[in-house]
């Protein structure tokens, strides 16, 4: 198992360091927060290679991460001697005795650490030192990888050729594009680590004797009348046969089916399906690591949740899973207290939060947790209606809505208070929440998630009981029921409670786009400047 991944110059990640868990890592955040490219290091690091590829094939200067090679450019220009930007990225491993052949102390831990591990590094070759000196007399942003090398080597300093059976790693990504005959290095990889070495070679040897019996059979009268054409120079006869190199491989023609289609014609979300399922299957002493890349592309909700159910029965205490997503759904049912927030800095990780709160939100998959974990700031509320007048009330304030300012609005609709709360806690999200009283004194329902709140990035406003029990009392309270009336478009004949009472989600946006003067209530001024400041 992974305990920890250092990736230092690599795409978007200058310095960055994750501690995953022993079992089970979703992978959240921003477009281009860096859930590919954390895979795709992981694996790199791991193989050796990228998609069945040596690292110099395939190395581009924008491999490098952009703020080091500017950084770099910069000191050039200004007269400084700096290094060469270079890439690394490690892989601390658990201490266990299969590993023992990879424990060593070579790697960049402060204090020295000798644990099992394997680290790539990519730098600039001196062997090439007068080229990468000419270069720096006229630098540019792409650097010369031409001039760069690569090695590959554990953390007891021994260069490796090829992975390790003990780091066997499986990737599935939804997105992968298909190879040329309809299946792609990764599914390559799983459906071979499924055959056993005597299975693989009675299938060569098969496959051997195929190819030598078409050069025997229908390839022979052809042969005969190729040879009669005297082309070779000293009229050696010349014919034709079925490749037997390696390139020509059983592996390479043959292609699994799924339902009597093949499988390149099945369907993305079936394909995708399939492949995590094969990869999970494996025992475990054929792969230890799986990563999967949001599992919920091309798949319909029934299906995700098959796929979901899937994953957790065959998922092992012997397997390390990594699974980058962008739906919530996936990540209510996986479990929120494996979730990682990614960021181009350091990953935000949720502790602490209880077993009970987890099961709570499994059961609801379908509450938008992760806009809840991404946003910024966060102010909770009860439902739609207070949800679309507090907007109205910042933008009054502030002339600006809060979303432009990163601030996001959420309805709890029913939702425990409580269990929110402890979710916003344990990502440290700065939250105002928002309720009514009920008729019930506030300092008493303040008590009930006091443990919760701090005063400065989480807090709780409940309006008066004096002033109304709901948000609509409160405010026919601040504004008068004439000023109300007038804002909503109310007769006089009709009872203004009752009708904003019935009428919650249309009362509140006759208000938001009421050009009229709107005086809040108390409650609702606090909360919006408690999070503008938070």
């Amino acid at each position: 198992m992974i305990t920890k991944i250092r990736i230092r110059g690599y795409r978007i990640y200058n310095d960055f360091t994750l501690y995953p868990n022993p079992r089970k890592n979703i992978l959240i955040g921003d477009n281009d927060a860096g859930k590919s490219t954390l895979m795709e290091a992981v694996s790199l690091a791991l193989n050796g290679r990228i998609v069945g590829r040596s690292v110099l094939e395939e190395l581009n200067p924008h491999w490098f991460n952009s703020e080091m090679v500017n950084q770099f450019v910069a000191s050039l220009n200004a007269g400084l001697k700096p290094s060469f930007p270079e890439i690394l990225i490690e892989l601390y491993l658990c201490d266990d005795a299969e590993l023992q052949l990879l424990c060593g102390a070579v790697n960049t831990s402060v204090p020295t650490t000798a644990c099992p591990g394997v680290f790539l590094r990519i730098y600039p070759n001196e062997e090439y030192q007068d080229m990468l000196d000419e270069w720096l007399k006229n630098p540019t942003d792409l650097l010369p990888v031409e001039y760069y090398t690569c090695e590959w080597r554990s953390f007891a300093d021994q260069e490796l050729v090829k992975r390790p059976r003990v780091l066997s790693v499986a990737t599935i990504d939804s997105r992968t594009v298909k190879s040329s005959n309809g299946v792609d290095y990764h599914l390559r990889q799983i459906l071979s680590d499924h055959l056993e070495a005597p299975e693989k070679a009675a299938i060569s040897l098969d496959y051997r004797e195929i190819k030598a019996s078409m050069t025997l059979g229908a390839l022979a009268p052809v042969n005969a009348r190729i040879g009669a054409l005297g082309a070779a120079l000293q009229a050696e006869p010349m014919a034709l046969a079925m490749d037997q190199t390696s390139r020509t491989s059983w592996e390479s023609a043959i292609t699994p089916y799924v339902d009597s289609v093949p499988f390149s014609m099945a369907g993305l979300g079936q394909q995708a399906a399939i492949k995590i399922s094969l990869a999970m299957k494996r025992h475990a002493s054929k792969v230890k690591i799986i990563m999967i890349e949001e599992p919920e592309n091309h798949l319909s909700h029934t299906s995700l949740r098959i796929l979901l159910d899937r994953i957790e029965s065959l998922a092992s205490n012997e397997q390390q899973l990594f699974i980058s997503t962008h739906s919530t759904y996936v990540l209510n049912r996986l479990g929120l207290n494996d979730l990682h927030l990614l960021s181009r800095s350091q990953p935000s990780k949720i502790t602490d939060l209880s077993p009970e709160t987890v099961r709570y939100f499994q059961r609801l998959p379908g509450y938008d947790t992760l806009r809840l974990v991404l946003a910024r700031k966060v102010v909770l509320v009860e439902g739609p209606s207070d949800e679309i007048i507090f907007e109205r009330v910042f933008k009054d304030l502030y002339k600006k809505s809060p979303m432009e300012l990163g601030i996001d609005v959420i309805s709890m609709r029913g939702l425990s208070l409580a269990r929110c709360l402890e979710l916003c806690q344990s990502v440290d999200k700065p939250v105002a929440v928002m309720r009514d009283n009920d008729g019930v004194d506030p300092v008493e329902l303040r008590q009930i998630v006091e443990s919760l709140l701090d005063g400065k990035k989480r807090e709780l406003f409940i309006g008066a009981v004096a002033d109304g029990q709901t948000l609509e009392p409160q405010l026919i309270r601040a504004n008068g029921e004439d000023q109300l009336r007038k804002i909503l478009g109310v007769s006089a004949r009709a009872d203004l409670k009752t009708w904003m009472a019935r009428e919650k989600t249309e009362g509140a946006m006759r208000i938001a786009e009421s050009q009229e003067a709107l005086d809040p209530p108390k409650y609702m001024v606090e909360a919006a400047e408690f999070i503008h400041n938070a």
